[in-house]
């Protein structure tokens, strides 16, 4: 049986405490409750306020729990409803484009795969749901990256790597990108981020208006490009799916 590390098992303890009963307590009651050593408790408290899953209460000196939970909750419901609004027009996307479909989020300092669909014809092809695809070359990294302030930031800020001649490394060549990207409403990756590869991506919103992820199609320079630009076929069909998921997930603007 594989071994668990105890500070990560006490500090889920801490905010499980806290997620019941009072939901405000001190530290000797947190201390106390999961019989641990007081300088114990406070460390771990320190570190999830540092983190910002915990708060306190200024004038009671007392714990809560922190609005990272709630963003971090918020945005594990905005994925999943988001992958179960899009299935079907995923799936139609596919077999309209005749090209493999990714729907992406944004997570950490790139863009997290939540759904694919294999492009429909029988060659070999991998299931890549769980892959990590950098935001400042890939379409739907780019897309993110244009419309999500955070995103933005990671991708400004962070390291963009070459990964072929075409790739936009400089920051102002990057935020030209970004800022096409916007007035158009979709991203292109032409051989930016893999040799012989091309594809196309729009934003999907919420409710709130708020970017939640995006969709688009990828596939073989040849089938998603003509004389060197991306067939407008290509590019309104995507758009069409965003629109349509975003509609599904409640934004009337679409």
């Amino acid at each position: 049986m594989a071994r668990t590390i105890q500070s990560l098992e006490r500090a889920a303890a801490v905010l499980r405490l806290l997620a019941g009963g009072e939901r405000r307590l001190g530290l000797s009651d947190i201390a106390s409750s999961l019989e641990l050593p007081k300088g114990t408790a406070h460390g771990l408290i320190r570190t999830l306020q540092q983190e910002g899953f915990v708060e306190q209460e200024p004038t009671t000196g007392k714990y809560q729990l922190g609005a990272e939970l709630l963003r971090l909750g918020t945005s594990y419901l905005d994925v999943h409803e988001l992958r179960a609004r899009a299935l079907v027009w995923a799936d139609d996307l596919a077999r309209s484009s005749g090209e493999s479909v990714y729907l992406g989020v944004l997570h950490q300092q790139g863009v997290l795969i939540v759904h694919h669909v294999f492009r429909p014809d029988d060659s070999r092809q991998v299931l890549e749901v769980g892959a990590m695809q950098p935001l400042h070359s890939t379409a739907l990294g780019k897309v993110i990256a244009a419309h999500d302030p955070v995103a933005h930031s990671e991708a400004a800020d962070g390291e963009r790597q070459g990964f072929t001649e075409h790739t936009v490394t400089d920051l102002e060549g990057f935020e030209s990108v970004l800022d096409m990207t916007r007035a158009r409403g979709w991203a292109g990756d032409v051989e930016e981020t893999w040799e012989g590869l091309a594809s196309v991506a729009a934003p999907i919103h919420d409710r709130r208006r708020m970017p939640v992820g995006a969709v688009g199609v990828t596939g073989a320079v040849e089938r998603v490009c003509e004389d060197g630009e991306l067939r407008p076929r290509l590019v309104a069909a995507v758009r069409d799916c965003a629109r349509a998921v975003s509609r599904d997930l409640g934004a009337r603007r679409f």
